[in-house]
């Protein structure tokens, strides 16, 4: 009986333990997640010239290399593991019953930050090299600026699926009015998604549009609730 009470005290010890580094650790990630967030955005509106030579692109590859249209995905290629580790952390700090949604959640984080790292990887490693070496030949499904190429169609598919990773969660958010924010939060970000992929195809637009807005709307979404779920670790730590 005096093991049996021992081994219930060393649990609740290391569970209280564990409590503590989810906290910390979860607190650094959601700061991080803004930040980055809000980075790749400022840069993507006020530093890509990809739309400065759109009119005038041939074969949708731009020979005239322009660095700051490849290093402004820096920061969205860190954002993916940095949005993971936040997500295991929400995880452990869900109570048991809400659990199963968000290790949902999580499922959908790592199959966001799978596509989206190899969409960055192989632009950094395959798309820029070939533009280099003037090998153009087969390379305008990879460009970027292909308003309906590979690499558009990989991040418009990462950032939606990043969508329902985050309306996964959504119950995990339950009590008071930072919690009820984030959930209105992630609820409205995914009808918003949901209804810009609809009226991009309605409208008749290239999957370009789609990116642009999804990007729009999930940039601030994750800076704000970055900074909120922050706030929460704070709090239960």
């Amino acid at each position: 009986m005096v093991q049996l009470e021992f081994k219930q005290q060393k649990y609740l010890e290391n569970m209280k333990t564990l409590g503590k580094k989810v906290n910390v650790l979860g607190f650094w990630a959601a700061i991080l997640t803004a930040i980055l967030a809000a980075v790749f955005i400022t840069l993507g509106m006020f530093g890509s010239s990809s739309w400065d030579y759109y009119p005038g692109m041939v074969n949708y590859v731009w020979t005239l290399v322009k660095t700051i249209d490849y290093v402004l995905f820096i920061p969205a290629f860190l954002l993916a593991p940095v949005f993971v580790v936040l997500m295991v952390c929400i995880h452990y700090h869900a109570s048991l019953e809400k659990k199963l949604f968000s290790l949902i959640g999580l499922a959908f984080a790592l199959i966001y930050a799978t596509i989206i790292t190899t969409d960055y990887f192989i632009l950094w490693t395959v798309t820029l090299p070939s533009i280099i070496s003037a090998e153009t030949a087969n390379i305008s499904l990879l460009s970027m600026y292909n308003p309906h190429g590979i690499f558009v169609a990989l991040e418009s598919l990462a950032y939606l699926i990043m969508s329902v990773a985050l309306l996964f969660i959504v119950p995990v958010f339950e009590g008071g009015k930072i919690e009820q924010a984030l959930r209105w939060i992630f609820i409205v970000g995914f009808i918003l998604a949901i209804g810009s992929l609809i009226s991009t195809f309605l409208l008749g637009y290239d999957i370009v549009m789609f990116e642009i807005i999804i990007i729009t709307i999930y940039c601030p979404i994750l800076i704000v609730s970055g900074i909120l779920m922050s706030i929460m670790f704070k709090k239960a730590n």
